[in-house]
């Protein structure tokens, strides 16, 4: 697919070409032969490719959408805000296998995000050579970041003038510049190798007579053309890699194709000839790519046929859907296999099989039914019509239903129409007249978990290949949703543990309000051993406390639950804080559960204000004071719990005033990925500063609230605030 920078989009004429002039400025500013942009989309959490240059966009298209949650380079700039810079294929497999797996070639790949202030609009990407071991120089690194501030003003620019700066179609393909080959016309046309060049975006700029000859017309009138308009038996599935790999890696590559007979009209896709064989027999051909800066030459010669040729070669057309459309069969089983391993619960893993599996074969409905005591309970959908499929919930096991029989037969079933499948199940209720539909059985080392159903918005055949990449990705599925199950049942109980431990309710004093807050850990992450509590001792004075169990499970919540409980006997039984916080350490020792824990312990005067506070490696608490401001403290303190016998918690004296607040807080609720602690602690203390202290409900709401709204939060938060109040006079 070819287009202009002034083709019109999703985005103003001016902002394609700022978007044109961004890409290629960014593969200039660090020597590179590609280089695109991603934008957001109208759709939340998903960027697409608004703008590719120096790569043909067909080869790419699995490329052209990138959920912002994935495990891939531009989604993690795009989250985090900073540059990923990759050097080379090693660097990118440490870091992001997923990419290698569908890219499986040596190259450097630099993403720069694009954004002005809070606002981030999108990426900017950069391909070049591979550098073992170097990364970019300051001056490139410069430069890349000067084109990427650029385009961001230019964006900002558009939003405030009212234009659109999101991106919901296909990529503008930016033209590569041509090389110029007419001065070696005369000398290549000697030879009787066919020759032709194509640019980066795949179309062909030269050919000599050879060329011609062999695909029955004038070289001069393939120009202009793409590469598999002119010779599409090139673009089958088989040979995909080979032209990704030389686009990409820059290195030459030789493979044996097979050009099929020819036949009335074929070939050329506008009737006026046959260019995809000569003569009624197939042949072989030695097919060459020698990639340069500006394009890649591609040599044909005759070859003999190889001792064994897999299906999908020999027989042309029987690949994984359209030129267009597919991806190769290595890429889809591998990219998905390696995002469901990454899933945890039940839900992520459908929604990687949305993301992943649906765009690669061009379906547009997604279905999950998962068995349960003899029935089929919709988990999870995608593209139907609301409502539809709720009157198939709950189905036993023996209605006559091709999401049923696929289950119990352990077949998958496959409609190439509506109609097809209304014969086979007549009086089935329907979506949709038009389409296709694949039901695939979801079993797990033998086990039955459920079933998966894919639409389609229109007729389509299903070729052998296919069904036997769906299956087998059915088998990757199943057993990734029976983990999920599992994981999911251990969550619960760690979860049902943590919120048995956790107190109900705090204590209630005239002189000193407190207000306790948790937050679990998002979808997927398991539950940590954070916890909090109020403590009343009988001198009178309140202990307030909060503590980090390390790791996360059962296993954490249970030891937080010992913790807790200990902290509490030693703090009744009418001890200092030092001794509370060395017993406590003592305790982990001796239980010695294979794991650590952070802790602070404050004892508290509700009448004077007056406290007394010791620290076991945790976060320094906040101090609000009446006047607004606030502060991080500064108490001494000594080493986690859990490692040293003999350590040491010294005491620290300080005095909370009528009117302040005291915020006490496990890391969670400060650290970021990607991002240095202290930038947390300073938002957590403009907030802090920034809240009205009364009522002390709403504080504590505020300052979690950023947190709550964290798509993607790995450990769990918790918070506790205490106020004294001033007394009546």
């Amino acid at each position: 697919m070819t287009a202009s920078a002034d083709s019109v989009g999703p985005v103003p004429v001016a902002g394609g070409r700022a978007l044109a002039r961004a890409a290629v400025g960014a593969v200039e500013a660090v020597g590179g032969y590609a280089g695109g942009v991603y934008l957001r989309s109208g759709t939340d959490g998903l960027l697409r490719m608004a703008v590719l240059t120096g790569l043909p966009g067909s080869l790419f298209r699995p490329w052209w959408r990138m959920q912002v949650n994935r495990p891939y380079p531009v989604a993690e700039a795009y989250r985090t805000g900073q540059a990923v810079h990759l050097p080379d294929a090693e660097a990118a497999m440490r870091r992001f296998p997923q990419l290698m797996a569908g890219l499986p070639f040596p190259f450097g790949s630099f993403f720069e995000p694009v954004g002005e202030g809070p606002e981030r609009f999108g990426v900017l990407l950069v391909l070049r050579p591979a550098t073992p071991g170097a990364v970019l120089g300051p001056a490139e690194r410069e430069r890349l970041r000067g084109v990427a501030t650029g385009l961001a003003r230019e964006l900002a620019a558009l939003r405030a003038a009212g234009e659109p700066v999101l991106w919901d179609g296909d990529p503008l393909c930016v033209p590569w510049p041509a090389a110029a080959a007419e001065e070696a016309r005369e000398a290549v046309d000697r030879l009787g190798t066919v020759v032709l060049s194509v640019d980066r975006q795949g179309a062909v700029t030269f050919a000599n007579a050879s060329a011609g000859e062999l695909l029955g017309r004038p070289a001069a009138l393939l120009r202009g053309r793409g590469l598999w308009e002119v010779m599409p038996w090139l673009g089958h599935s088989a040979y995909e890699d080979h032209f990704r790999g030389v686009f990409i890696s820059g290195e030459p590559v030789r493979f044996t194709a097979r050009r099929p007979p020819a036949g009335p009209g074929a070939g050329t896709g506008d009737g006026t000839g046959d260019d995809t064989g000569v003569g009624p027999a197939a042949e072989w051909l030695s097919v060459g790519l020698y990639p340069g800066p500006t394009g890649v030459t591609v040599t044909l010669e005759a070859a003999e046929a190889p001792a064994y040729a897999p299906g999908s070669v020999t027989l042309p057309g029987a690949g994984l859907g359209s030129p267009a459309d597919r991806a190769s069969t290595l890429y889809r089983p591998v990219a998905l296999a390696i995002a469901l391993t990454e899933a945890v619960t039940a839900r992520q893993v459908s929604a990687v099989v949305t993301q992943e599996l649906l765009p690669a074969f061009g379906g547009r409905q997604l279905a999950i039914y998962m068995l349960d005591e003899r029935h089929l309970y919709l988990s999870w959908e995608t593209g139907f019509p609301k409502g539809f499929l709720g009157r198939f919930d709950g189905v036993s096991l023996h209605e006559r239903l091709p999401g049923v029989e696929t289950l119990t037969s352990g077949r998958p079933l496959f409609f190439e129409s509506m109609e097809h499948l209304a014969a086979a199940y007549p009086g089935i209720p329907l979506d949709a007249e038009v389409g296709a539909r694949a039901f695939l059985p979801l079993i797990a080392s033998g086990r039955p978990v459920g079933t998966c159903i894919l639409g389609f918005d229109q007729r389509r055949g299903f070729s052998p290949e296919e069904r036997t990449v769906l299956t087998a990705l059915a088998g990757l599925i199943a057993q990734a949703l029976e983990r999920a199950r599992r994981y999911d049942s251990e969550a619960a109980l760690a979860r049902g543990l943590q919120a048995a431990l956790l107190p109900h309710r705090l204590p209630v004093r005239g002189e000193v309000t407190t207000v306790g807050r948790y937050l679990p850990g998002t979808d997927g992450m398991e539950v940590g051993g954070d916890w909090y509590d109020v403590i009343e001792t009988d001198a009178g004075r309140l202990a307030l406390v909060i503590g980090d169990v390390q790791g996360h499970g059962v296993a954490a919540a249970a030891t937080m639950g010992q913790l807790r409980s200990a902290v509490r006997a030693f703090a009744l039984s009418g001890n200092a804080p030092d001794e509370v916080v060395r017993g406590t350490n003592q305790l982990l020792i001796d239980l010695d559960p294979g794991q650590f824990a952070s802790c602070c312990y404050v004892l508290l005067d509700p009448g004077s204000g007056r406290a007394l506070a010791a620290r076991a490696g945790h976060p320094q608490p906040l101090l609000r004071h009446a006047d607004g401001g606030a502060e991080v403290l500064d108490l001494a303190g000594g080493v986690v719990l859990g490692i040293d016998p003999g350590a040491r918690y010294p005491v620290t004296e300080l005095a909370l005033a009528p009117g302040e607040v005291l915020a006490l807080y496990t890391d969670g609720l400060v650290e970021t990925p990607g991002a240095d602690i202290d930038d947390g602690v300073e938002r957590l203390r403009a907030a802090l500063a920034a809240a009205r202290p009364s009522p002390l409900t709403e504080t504590a709401d505020r300052l979690v609230a950023e947190a709550a709204r964290t798509p993607d939060r790995p450990d769990d938060i918790a918070l506790l605030l205490a106020s004294r109040e001033a007394r009546p006079a």
